[in-house]
């Protein structure tokens, strides 16, 4: 259970053992106007008064299921999907998402799919695949000071 109906549950309780609003408030750590309306809406509906809106907003138009779904397109990699890079890119999952869960996503909005799936943005390393540490180190001790405009100290 979700901790704030976890608290509004426990001041129906408190409530209902005739304890007055501010020691709901001492109790729970919560405002005047907060157990005065927690009051009010027990008073007039009992618990399920206090149990809450529900979800703000409109329902994502992937499920469960889709984003299962979307995950394993997605972890097969871009190569499966005919891309030539091995990178995800947000237009990239957006014309996935379109091809296995046959819903419109603008690529901007991508990120709020990905962040549902646990998924974070990442940069790929700008680093050449034929980088030579060693080489690169011996150039910095040799030849850099010969290079460096101020004379070494």
């Amino acid at each position: 259970m979700k901790p704030l109906l976890v608290r509004r549950l426990k001041a129906a309780q408190l409530f209902g053992r005739g304890h007055p609003q501010a020691e709901i408030v001492r109790r729970l750590g919560v405002s005047r106007p907060t157990a005065h309306r927690w009051y009010r809406a027990w008073h007039r509906h009992g618990a399920a008064g206090l149990q809450g809106a529900g979800r703000a907003g409109r329902k994502p138009r992937l499920d469960r299921r889709a984003l299962k779904r979307l995950e394993a397109a997605l972890l097969r990699g871009p190569s499966v999907w005919g891309y030539s890079t091995h990178l995800w890119t947000l237009e990239r999952v957006a014309a996935v998402i379109r091809k296995v869960c046959r819903v419109r996503y603008h690529p901007r909005h991508v990120g709020r799919v990905l962040r549902r799936l646990g998924w974070s943005r990442q940069r790929p390393d700008r680093r050449a695949r034929e980088r030579n540490e060693a080489a690169i180190q011996r150039w910095v001790r040799h030849r850099w000071r010969q290079v460096k405009k101020t004379p070494h100290a």
